[in-house]
């Protein structure tokens, strides 16, 4: 498939040095991540793999700037970034990063059809909002639901909608939680081929997944545990 993306920023180089991430439960904190340290380069599609509940959303979430940690670093393209204000920290996003949520509806909004979605991605990366809108939606299936809301598409059309919208204006970085999670094996194929190629293309590409075939088609594999990186 030939997903037709301006990369229009260099791709960035993400870090992440002894991590810890806690969250508050009943029984008191629980760690998700208990010092973890990995770095996600350019022009490979690393798949962080483990089991339910092992720390990999947190650790997208982190990577992505969504997190912050309690101990550790976090740098991105060299820079430490690690306690930078939220203003600070939602501006990279918008500019820099392109995120896929698991449930395909967290990552869209009402309001707006498929055109504008990826319309507004554009607007946001690269002050362009028509780059390359139709074509990325064109070449996921989208073609005859481009003026079609969130709530009018299917939830394996959301997902593609998510991921056009995640690519629209050329991120530095793509990070998707289970990207292939909710759609079926047709539709799967097709965005997992589609972040093979913005790898191949230089993209900073980085997926959580437990589904042996997306890990098969890794460039490389961090596999995680009870909040701990066992190998990669």
């Amino acid at each position: 498939m030939t997903l037709d993306v301006d990369l229009a920023q260099p791709p960035a180089t993400v870090e992440l040095t002894d991590v810890v991430r806690t969250y508050s439960g009943a029984t008191g904190g629980v760690r998700a991540l208990d010092g973890v340290s990995a770095r996600f380069e350019a022009g490979l599609f690393t798949v962080v793999a483990g089991p339910s509940g092992s720390g990999k959303s947190t650790m997208l979430r982190v990577a992505a700037l969504l997190d912050k940690p309690q101990e550790g670093l976090v740098g991105f393209n060299g820079r430490d970034v690690t306690r930078a204000s939220a203003r600070r920290r939602r501006a990279l996003r918008r500019r820099h990063i392109g995120y896929m949520f698991q449930q395909p509806a967290d990552n869209l909004l009402d309001y707006l059809d498929a055109r504008e979605h990826v319309r507004l991605g554009g607007r946001l990366r690269s002050d362009d909002e028509n780059a390359g809108a139709l074509d990325t939606l064109e070449s996921l299936g989208l073609a005859e639901r481009v003026t079609h809301r969130p709530v009018q598409l299917s939830g394996g059309e959301q997902q593609r909608l998510a991921f056009a919208f995640a690519v629209a204006g050329g991120p530095q970085l793509l990070v998707a939680d289970e990207p292939t999670a909710a759609l079926d094996h047709v539709a799967g194929a097709r965005v997992l081929e589609a972040l093979i190629a913005l790898a191949r293309r230089g993209l900073t590409v980085v997926a959580s997944s437990h589904d042996p075939t997306v890990i098969e088609a890794a460039d490389r594999v961090v596999r995680i545990a009870h909040g701990r990186v066992e190998s990669g």
